[in-house]
């Protein structure tokens, strides 16, 4: 996961050898499309919440993974032979921490709000970033984070809040650092985004029975088989795509900054759609947790340019940081540029991204 894109070759002018507007334009490209992926998971979450008392929880992952899982094995047409054992336990690891990440996210958001949900989510990232990198100024972002985590729990107790519902939220950030970690690896043993659609068929089959015994025929109801899908596409094939056409401009410790304000598009998704108003102590909170999330990430920054290894990549914890999205393109941009092999066909991109 060695490459900055600061290192590569500086793109092509337009015709006649300006840049001029639409240079402009494209420079602010990659980052509208990771704001606009960020915009379609926190909303495709909440729409997810408005099924839950048809289908429940459980339900509700499970149609999002099946449909998520459908959709990427179509575009990405995955292959599944030529790799080792190794390869196999790392996708299989992949998407069980996929499966418990999003069953236990929303577990939580059946209880307390999106934006403490999400808040409290993103601590385990924080968290892997924080402990990865062995610096003292992470402490800071530390103890700001927890200043935040106390403001958003009223004060030391979690009285306000369903402490079952928060002890998921914590559950599903934990899953999602170990996500992160083997997103990497995925990213490292198969091409593009193959390892990712691969991972979703693992976590689908893993929550399918789940859902299946949960919520019986309401599952295939027609009404809830579209609302499902719609969550499937906004909250997993829209952003992961998104994502992964920012990142091919967009410097991995810049995406990480964006995904910390994860949990302020989510509080404003809950207002909107599920009208779950914010007291100022709860907003206060969350702006503490993503000035911690984004501090620690310009802090690895901060180590990576020191610290540049002999390909001029950037800092692995940056990368960690990062999250999934940029660990398969980068991975993807390291594979073609050491080691070129015959290409396959590419899969269409959505057009009009």
């Amino acid at each position: 996961m060695n490459v900055s894109r600061s290192d590569q070759a500086p793109p092509a002018a337009t015709p006649g050898g300006t840049t001029g507007v639409r240079g402009r334009i494209g420079a602010l490209g990659p980052v509208g499309l990771v704001l606009a992926g960020g915009i379609s998971v926190q909303f495709g979450g909440a729409i997810a919440v408005s099924v839950m008392p048809r289908v429940g929880a459980v339900g509700i992952v499970a149609l999002r993974l099946l449909f998520a899982a459908l959709v990427l094995v179509v575009v990405c047409r995955p292959k599944v032979r030529g790799y080792a054992r190794a390869d196999w336990g790392t996708v299989v690891a992949f998407g069980v921490a996929m499966a418990g990440m999003n069953g236990l996210f929303y577990q939580s958001v059946a209880r307390i709000p999106m934006g403490p949900a999400v808040t409290l989510e993103v601590l385990g990232p924080l968290a892997l970033s924080v402990f990865a990198s062995r610096r003292a100024v992470n402490l800071i972002w530390a103890g700001l984070a927890l200043c935040g985590v106390f403001l958003l729990g009223g004060g030391g107790g979690f009285d306000g809040l369903d402490p079952v519902g928060v002890a998921y939220a914590l559950g599903a950030g934990a899953m999602w650092a170990a996500y992160i970690l083997f997103s990497a690896r995925t990213g490292r043993r198969f091409p593009q985004a193959d390892g990712l659609a691969l991972a979703m068929v693992v976590a689908a089959v893993l929550f399918l029975p789940l859902g299946i015994t949960v919520a019986g025929p309401k599952l295939i109801e027609p009404g809830t088989l579209a609302l499902g899908a719609a969550v499937a596409v906004m909250s997993s094939v829209l952003p992961y795509t998104l994502e992964l056409l920012a990142l091919r401009r967009l410097p991995a410790h810049t995406f990480a900054i964006l995904m910390s304000l994860e949990p302020a598009i989510a509080s404003v998704a809950g207002f909107l759609v599920l009208s779950q108003a914010l007291s100022l102590a709860e907003a206060l909170a969350i702006a503490l947790v993503i000035a911690a999330s984004m501090g620690a990430v310009r802090t690895q920054v901060g180590r990576g340019r020191g610290t540049r290894g002999a390909r001029g990549g950037e800092d692995p914890v940056t990368e960690i940081a990062a999250g999934p999205a940029a660990a398969v393109d980068t991975e993807r941009v390291v594979d073609t540029e050491s080691t070129p092999a015959p290409e396959r066909t590419p899969a269409p991109e959505p057009s009009g991204n």
